[in-house]
């Protein structure tokens, strides 16, 4: 049975110089109308609190839907070209040519932030830097958020109009051509949406329409969408039909759900196992990746089988054996980390915590993924969480980055790098924004300094987000180090080389903090200490190593924060 909010919502022009428009706007006590032109148009109910019809106009055109006297921008906004408080402004879908997709088996992600990856911040100027990429061995990019966020720059996490490809970086127009570019290079886009929360900027807007948000869950960034309460499912539809257009229509390869550990959803079959279908149907090449703190192999397993079918999911807990090993960090969760031995469970499965005790949380956390294939865990030794999230956004320090680079690239795991970490770059990535309302920049920054009190080291050094000097030190500098990248791009490929051998551990030393995992007819020889360590191997040839490596009496001689392939 198909019902009002199953047809599309948003504006849609037509070849006749109409434009059909549907929205769903429950709370309304009047018609609503639609503002196209110089005069208002009003829309016929149809039922469920959607209101639809045909209206005069063609594309660029910009129009409002006005809600009891209010004019108000489109909930399924494709272009907000003067932002968040601005009208919005008819833009026409596109029937885009069949891209690479993105095959997990053989992928190599590189995330990027669209508003730092070039000194202009546009998706046309991205362009430039993508055929670097391509020969760096790279598949895919997975790009930070660009859905309407307040103001020119941010992370993009407080994205309200889900559809509506940020106005700063070059809206619609500009995503078209930088996917049509990557794809002229063989290179796949996968892009990364936030639906467990809308931007503050945004909510009174979109509560005037209806219930998009509600009281029965939290979150930690603001309200929880109405995924499961009275008047949910116009709300799952506006979100299904967002992932669905990005794909089917602006040509994305793939998207990555942020934290979907906080979308809530206690209906008979979840919002993101509906949206997985969804996008498959659209695209059974495209891929949907989510990033979950659960540790729970219910994310990527078939539906078939009870699972929300999604392809893949970040693996924090790899990142977190790895950069304790490599920086002795143990601040926080990473507490909990810090063995040789957790690091070589998590190079079988990287979820450590796969149903054992959890000190951190003080209790026995997430569940065995043995049944899942490697090439679904994404894993990383650096992202925008990772850096970002730091008090100054400082990256991995470059004396530890080739070992780091060692594990994660020959692992069996997806791996992903972060922008400009193959070449070292020397520039942090701060957190910073541009929001347009005074109060809530003021709590994002208070909030920022509260992050951080508790830790002497950063007094007075956690960087203001509303300054603008906060982005523009976060923009890559793309001074090179040379044999980094080398590096990086030798790693790339042996890692094809090897093919997809599972990784068995057969070494383990925490005392001497050193490690030999196998790959089929390959072992990773890999020393976490600050002395050099002779570890034992059974194979005769260093095929690629980290630093100088020489083999004696059946044992690697490895230096410090070494690693070598031996075969």
């Amino acid at each position: 049975m198909t019902y009002p909010w199953d047809r599309p919502l948003g504006a849609f022009p037509r070849s006749d110089g109409t434009v059909e428009l549907r929205v769903w706007a429950p709370r309304a006590s009047e018609p609503v109308s639609a503002r196209l032109g110089s005069r208002d148009h009003v829309l016929e109910p149809v039922g469920n609190g959607i209101s639809e019809g045909l209206v005069p106009g063609v594309v660029g055109d910009d129009y409002w839907f006005v809600i009891d006297g209010k004019p108000l921008p489109d909930p399924c906004s494709r272009w907000q070209p003067e932002g968040l408080r601005g009208p919005s402004r008819v833009f026409a879908p596109r029937n885009p040519g069949p891209g690479p997709g993105v095959s997990l088996t053989d992928a190599v992600l590189y995330e990027l932030h669209i508003g730092t990856f070039s000194k202009e911040g546009t998706f046309d100027a991205a362009i430039e830097h993508l055929s670097e990429l391509k020969e760096l061995g790279v598949t895919a990019v997975e790009v930070m958020p660009i859905a309407e966020f307040p103001g020119r720059h941010g992370w993009g996490y407080d994205g309200v109009y889900l559809n509506a490809a940020h106005s700063a970086y070059g809206g619609p127009e500009g995503l078209k051509r930088f996917v049509d570019a990557a794809h002229g290079l063989g290179l796949s886009v996968i892009l990364d949406v936030v639906l467990n929360h809308l931007g503050a900027s945004g909510v009174t807007a979109m509560e005037a329409y209806g219930p998009y948000f509600t009281d029965k869950h939290e979150t930690f960034w603001g309200k929880a969408i109405n995924f499961d309460d009275e008047d949910c499912d116009p709300v799952r539809e506006w979100a299904i039909q967002s992932a669905s257009y990005w794909v089917g229509e602006m040509g994305v390869d793939g998207l990555r759900l942020d934290a979907i550990h906080a979308i809530q959803d206690q209906g008979a079959i979840h919002v993101l196992a509906e949206l997985a279908a969804r996008v498959h149907a659209v695209n059974p090449d495209a891929v949907v990746v989510a990033e979950s703190a659960l540790n729970d192999p219910q994310v990527i397993r078939p539906a078939s089988v009870g699972g929300f079918g999604h392809d893949a999911q970040w693996a924090d807990d790899f990142h977190h054996a790895l950069r304790t090993l490599v920086t002795d960090d143990r601040e926080g969760y990473y507490a909990e980390f810090g063995t040789v031995a957790q690091l070589a469970k998590a190079f079988h499965r990287p979820f450590v915590f796969d149903g054992v005790y959890s000190p951190h949380r003080r209790r026995r956390y997430g569940a065995p993924a043995d049944d899942r294939d490697p090439s679904q865990f994404v894993v990383f030794t650096q992202n925008h969480d990772h850096v970002g999230n730091r008090a100054i956004g400082d990256r991995l320090p470059r004396d530890v980055q080739p070992l780091a680079a060692f594990a994660v690239l020959l692992s069996t795991f997806t791996p992903m790098l972060f922008q400009g970490e193959e070449y070292g770059e020397p520039a942090p990535f701060q957190f910073f924004s541009d929001h347009i309302d005074e109060e809530i920049a003021a709590a994002t920054r208070d909030g920022r300094l509260r992050e951080f009190a508790q830790f002497e080291a950063f007094a007075g050094q956690v960087p203001d987000p509303q300054d603008p000097a906060t982005f523009e030190s976060s923009k890559l500098t793309r001074k090179r180090d040379d044999e980094l990248r080398d590096l990086y791009q030798q790693l790339i490929a042996l890692r094809r080389d090897l093919g997809p051998a599972d990784a068995v551990a057969e070494h383990v030393d925490d005392v001497g903090r050193t490690l030999t995992v196998r790959r089929g007819d390959a072992e990773l020889a890999m020393n976490f200490a600050r002395e050099q360590r002779a570890v034992p191997v059974a194979g005769a040839r260093v095929v690629l190593a980290t630093d100088d490596v020489r083999l004696e009496d059946g044992h690697a001689i490895l230096p410090p924060l070494a690693g070598a392939l031996i075969r």
